[in-house]
């Protein structure tokens, strides 16, 4: 083909459902009601399996699984289409469409994984009654859990990548209504034959061995089942598998008749796209929940926590039982008395090395001038709130270590609280901002300049610093009207909101409310961010992937990526993979409250010459003048 009918597309048209343009209006609102059904239905699943205490089993630690992924598939594709449908504009940037199919797979693989281990939990549940607890034990559930997301971000990395080095003629209509990757292989101008290799091999084994486990786990079943077919047992099979292998059948039904049994794309296939996209993540909630007693029971009792007064809640508690407690008591980290001494010279050794080493990386930035830049900048808030997130936790245990009171006092552990909410927040935002300002400096070095200006580093500094605040009262704000009862050992280091929550007697509905949709926006948005920057930023520099652009890319990137993926995998190992606060989340709590703090300024400095020709002229300037 001449080069001449190539083009490095900028846009993609997405051709969207097959309805005429008299009947846009009716379909806009159909699947507007759809889609903030299955936002509404999905959320309130998981909130309900989150405040439940009788829901904290496998199976419903699955599911909350499954409902966030249908959440999110859902999301990565109807609000296009309903913008589409809205203003008639249905052009999809090329790096747009590159984070829609991204996304798309890493969800849709994820749902592929767990419907194979809900399968196999169905399966010990009906054919190992008496040895499912100790099977589907809490470590084994959350690291299937893990592994499926880890296993769908590496796939979908995989296929997008090989989709980016494709180059696309003239013709950039997508015929579908999102970047679906089978549809874009065939508008490409380049070889796409390793793609079709990949997506035929890795693809039929990550879709076939998930699928061989379900039907599997349902053939053991129904021969244990049928050994001695009664009425009793199958009722109770029918009622522990049922809501199961119709959310199976749907799903695997509908990518069937899209992926297997369809050689071209038409209406028929885009309206079963339209099936696992946008109807099967609305019914799955109505599924699990319409004949399963627990969940009715869940929602019953948060509809009355809702409803009924203040007043209500405190008269059903009588006034001996609570008290207004003046102390908290730390348990503090799982290590025997005779070890304090050697844990105690170990942290106060991080903790000086922490300091001394964020301060002076401070210091470094305000005394060179040519560390007067944008990532500086940044990096030297980032120092300051490591030094101060550390100040805030690891004083108060250094202390408990060495005089055994671990007693806190009521205030003591509100401004605690408070601080801590403040700098781990902002840590967050800040990671996302310094993410943007990479992605500007790899994608649009030209512009960086006049991009990343004063003015919008201190405003998006500022920012970050002002939301930490807000987020941090309002969470507070809403912890101090809680009360406590006469037991207040606090199972951690320091006073964390959700290990307080437990303690409280009074009803802390309305704060795990917030925490799951204030927090979890504050947390998914960052977090999206950084995906998002990072998602360019590799399609880009695979655009080309020279050795030299490799190289450039690490160096410029290398140091930011370590601290995020630290970050967040110590916060998601606490916060999102544990139903109950043990020794491995404190542990893992350490590492987000010391480790990492301590470990920034030598991940920024080692590989950095501006940081280590700063520090040079400073050593020579003070000490050998």
């Amino acid at each position: 083909m001449r080069p001449e009918n190539q083009s490095s597309v900028s846009h993609f048209l997405l051709r969207g459902l097959p309805i005429r343009p008299e009947q846009q209006g009716v379909f806009f609102a159909l699947f507007l009601g759809m889609y903030l059904t299955t936002v509404l239905g999905n959320l309130l699943l998981i909130l309900l399996i989150r405040l439940d205490a009788r829901l904290h089993t496998p199976m419903y630690f699955f599911l909350s699984h499954l409902a966030c992924s249908d959440v999110s598939v859902s999301s990565v594709t109807v609000p296009k289409m309903l913008m589409d449908m809205l203003t008639q504009d249905q052009s999809i940037p090329y790096v747009g469409c590159i984070f829609q199919l991204y996304f798309f797979i890493v969800f849709g693989a994820f749902d592929n994984f767990l419907l194979a281990v809900m399968a196999y939990d169905r399966y010990v549940a009906v054919c190992h009654p008496l040895h499912y607890p100790t099977i589907m034990r809490e470590e084994l559930c959350v690291t299937l859990v893990a592994a499926s997301w880890v296993v769908s971000f590496v796939r979908a990395l995989l296929h997008t990548l090989l989709f980016i080095r494709l180059s696309f003629c003239a013709d950039s209509t997508i015929n579908h209504f999102f970047c679906d990757l089978t549809v874009l292989l065939k508008l490409s101008c380049s070889d796409s034959s390793l793609n079709e290799l990949v997506l035929f091999t890795e693809g039929g084994i990550l879709f076939i061995l998930p699928l061989g486990s379900v039907l599997g786990s349902y053939i053991c079943i129904g021969t244990i089942i049928l050994r001695v077919p009664t009425t009793k047992r199958l009722l109770k099979a029918f009622s522990t598998c049922g809501s199961h292998l119709l959310v199976v059948s749907l799903y695997y039904g509908s990518l069937a008749s899209v992926y297997f049994f369809s050689s071209s794309w038409d209406s028929k296939d885009i309206i079963a796209s339209v099936m696992y996209t946008a109807v099967t993540p609305m019914l799955n909630p109505f599924i699990y929940s319409l004949r399963n007693s627990d969940i009715k029971q869940a929602l019953h009792v948060f509809v009355n926590r809702l409803t009924s007064s203040s007043d209500n809640n405190k008269g059903s508690m009588r006034p001996e039982n609570q008290s207004s407690v003046s102390h908290f008591l730390l348990r503090g980290l799982p290590i025997r008395p005779e070890q304090q001494g050697v844990f105690f010279a170990l942290f106060l050794g991080m903790y000086l090395t922490t300091v001394l080493g964020n301060l002076l990386l401070i210091l470094l930035i305000r005394l060179d001038a040519r560390l007067h830049t944008p990532m500086y900048f940044f990096l030297s808030h980032l120092a300051c709130s490591d030094v101060s997130v550390s100040s805030v936790t690891v004083p108060k245990m250094l202390m408990d270590m060495l005089t055994q009171d671990q007693s806190i006092p009521y205030v003591g552990c509100i401004f605690q609280l408070y601080f801590f909410i403040v700098f781990g927040a902002f840590d967050n935002f800040l990671l996302a901002v310094m993410a943007y300002d990479r992605y500007v400096a790899v994608c649009h070095p030209l512009h960086y300049p006049t991009i990343m200006r004063e003015e919008l580093c201190v405003t998006l500094v500022a920012g970050s610093w002002v939301v930490s605040f807000v987020h941090a009262l309002l969470h507070t704000l809403l912890f101090i009207r809680l009360s406590f009862c006469a037991d207040s050992t606090i199972n951690h280091f320091f006073c964390d909101l959700t290990v307080l929550l437990k303690l409280s007697c009074s009803d802390s509905s309305l704060n795990e409310l917030v925490i799951f949709t204030e927090g979890g926006i504050f947390f998914i948005l960052p977090l999206g961010s950084v995906l998002g920057s990072y998602t360019c930023i590799g399609t880009i520099i695979m655009r080309v992937p020279t050795t030299k652009r490799l190289l450039k890319a690490f160096s410029t990137c290398g140091s930011h990526l370590f601290v995020v993926s630290i970050y967040y995998g110590t916060l998601a190992s606490v916060y999102f993979f544990s139903s109950s606060w043990d020794s491995k989340d404190i542990i893992a709590s350490v590492m987000y409250t010391v480790v990492t703090p301590m470990l920034n300024p030598f991940i920024y400095s080692l590989r950095n010459r501006d940081i280590k020709q700063a520090l040079v002229v400073f050593v020579n300037s003070n000490f050998f003048k």
